[in-house]
């Protein structure tokens, strides 16, 4: 029964993501709990689990702390100039681990909470689902702005909820995202400001120099990624990103 066990726990952990909200309760929770309870064969078992990978991006872009980090360290590269540098495959790389570094706590409430009691046995699958849900739609709710939530359910025409658990999953999804969205630009425009400072100077003073030949870039350029360096810029960066949800 254990090992039968092990197999459902990816599974398991998507659909405490996508049924995180009050859209996917009742009958949706039951026919989910139902379906975990079921001896498959290893062909379908694989099936499932393959099923429930493909859907980990979009979980992640949707209901983490991905899409924030992913937007600033775009921006940083274009603000320093250098849009290719480092390269996606490393800035999608960092993002994802800063993103679980982030995660962290919640992913944390949700194994003991649920995960690990599924396992040992001690809870049922629809159990499971209910209590590993909590703490992702609390950190939604935490980071979603109440503007951009009632602008949500006004769009939707949907009655105002009047607690966190009214809230249906597909409203506090969207709201989320636009949240984020707005916090990631108000972080890209504080990091632009003194690069964008770097450039007027330099084209100022070449400028006074006559060498209205030269590019300005070639000058700011080199000594934006001196003061990014300076200052210990990816630190602080890094700091400042996992500081806007910890505080």
């Amino acid at each position: 029964m254990q090992a039968d066990r092990r197999w459902r726990v990816l599974p398991l952990v998507a659909v405490l993501m996508l049924v995180a909200g009050q859209a996917c309760a009742g009958p949706t929770e039951d026919a989910v709990a139902e379906a975990l309870k079921q001896d498959y064969s290893p062909a379908l078992r694989n099936f499932v689990i393959l099923t429930m990978l493909s859907l980990i991006p979009v979980l992640m872009i949707g209901m983490t702390a991905f899409t924030r980090i992913i937007i600033v360290l775009s921006l940083l590269r274009h603000a320093l100039g250098i849009p290719q540098t480092p390269p996606n495959s490393v800035v999608i790389t960092l993002a994802i681990c800063m993103t679980y570094f982030t995660m962290s706590p919640v992913l944390d409430r949700m194994n003991h909470d649920a995960i690990a009691p599924y396992m040992s046995e001690q809870i049922t699958a629809q159990q499971a689902i209910e209590l590993g849900s909590r703490p992702l739609r609390e950190f939604m709710v935490s980071q979603t702005r109440e503007s951009d939530l009632r602008t949500v359910i006004e769009m939707a025409k949907a009655p105002a909820p009047k607690t966190m658990d009214d809230i249906r999953f597909g409203h506090l999804v969207t709201a989320f995202l636009l949240s984020e969205l707005k916090t990631a630009f108000q972080i890209g425009f504080v990091i632009f400001l003194p690069f964008v400072l770097i450039d007027l100077v330099v084209a100022a003073a070449l400028m006074a120099l006559g060498m209205i030949m030269l590019p300005p870039t070639t000058i700011s350029l080199p000594l934006k990624i001196l003061l990014f360096v300076l200052i210990d810029g990816w630190v602080l960066l890094s700091k400042a990103l996992l500081g806007s949800y910890w505080n």
